[in-house]
């Protein structure tokens, strides 16, 4: 097994190594059910293929992820997963149907992009709900993966959306007592994903923006202990709200589609794909148990862990970009 490294930041961090860049292709991509997915590539076209997945579900791609890599030296694919950012249609409100928004469908779009593009294999690139989803497509495709860079690690367990939503009322118990209080009585002891889910289904437009709002209040506070951490979620535009709390909701209410093929069960099927994992020890809301799990089970993965970085923050983007660049 690799050993861990421990990193310990005192003089304070870079942000992003590389400048701004602009892509030089973008488009829709057709897939099916009627979804048209948003990608965009940069950087240079002869150089190492790489995709980012990102968070959410539901934040969509960011060009600030463009700067992860060496334009220079990667051809960067980077697209807004089905529902969110600029693909189409939007789950954006009650009438989105979201039967065919779930990680196997996320998984043949990945697929999907890559075909499209002619891309044989990729660095694949993930946060947060990008790396369960990026594990995921990896075990399915793992002959399509040339190795993974994966930051604050999820594996899509029902026990870790259990933490978010219930058990951290013992780190945060006024701000928990506020979230649960917008859900019916009688649905406060269940799945408050699904409580959620039926609030941002309810067809009252007052009730819905209420939820989502709440949701996304809740999401700011169990990151909030990143240092420098500020609100965000909750202060994006209303659509944005809407789509971000509506897919949240749905995937875990379902147990992230994956209670039939639970990741760390079958991470044989990447013991010789390369790989580190980064995770922050102040990491509350997904704590570092699951990186670790994961590391335990894949011999061919380095574990780097953060003492200055919570759910991001801190030294995250460096540790990500230097992940990315070595060779």
């Amino acid at each position: 097994m690799v050993e861990v490294v421990v990193v310990v930041v005192v003089d304070g961090v870079s942000v992003a190594r590389f400048p701004p860049v602009e892509p030089h292709e973008s488009g829709w991509l057709p897939v099916d059910d009627g979804h048209e997915i948003y990608w965009e590539t940069v950087g240079n076209l002869a150089g190492e293929p790489a995709v980012v997945l990102h968070g959410g579900p539901g934040s969509g791609c960011r060009a600030a992820d463009r700067r992860w890599f060496d334009p220079a030296t990667f051809r960067v694919v980077l697209f807004d997963q089905r529902g969110c950012g600029r693909s189409r249609p939007l789950a954006d409100s009650a009438v989105a149907d979201l039967r065919t928004n779930t990680t196997d469908h996320l998984i043949a779009d990945i697929e999907a992009l890559r075909t499209h593009l002619g891309i044989r294999r990729w660095l694949v690139v993930g946060s947060s709900w990008g790396v369960t989803l990026g594990l995921a497509y990896a075990q399915r495709h793992c002959d399509r993966v040339s190795r993974m860079v994966l930051a604050a690690v999820t594996a899509g367990r029902r026990s870790e959306t259990e933490w978010i939503t219930r058990d951290m009322r013992r780190v945060f118990s006024r701000e928990w007592d506020e979230f649960a209080s917008l859900v019916p009585p009688a649905g406060r002891g269940g799945d408050l994903s699904a409580a959620y889910a039926r609030l941002l289904d309810d067809p009252d437009p007052d009730v819905s923006d209420r939820a989502a709002l709440s949701w996304c209040r809740w999401e700011d506070t169990h990151v909030s202990l990143a240092p420098g951490a500020e609100p965000r979620l909750q202060h994006m535009h209303r659509e944005q709200r809407q789509v971000f709390a509506r897919l949240v909701t749905h995937y875990w209410s379902h147990g992230c589609f994956l209670d039939d093929a639970p990741i760390l069960d079958d991470m044989a099927t990447l013991q010789h794909t390369p790989a580190v994992l980064i995770h922050g020890r102040h990491d509350v809301s997904s704590p570092l148990d699951t990186a670790w799990d994961l590391h335990r089970r894949w011999p061919a993965s380095d574990l780097v862990v953060l003492d200055d970085a919570g759910h991001g923050g801190g030294s995250m983007v460096q540790a990500i970009v230097d992940a990315i660049n070595r060779r």
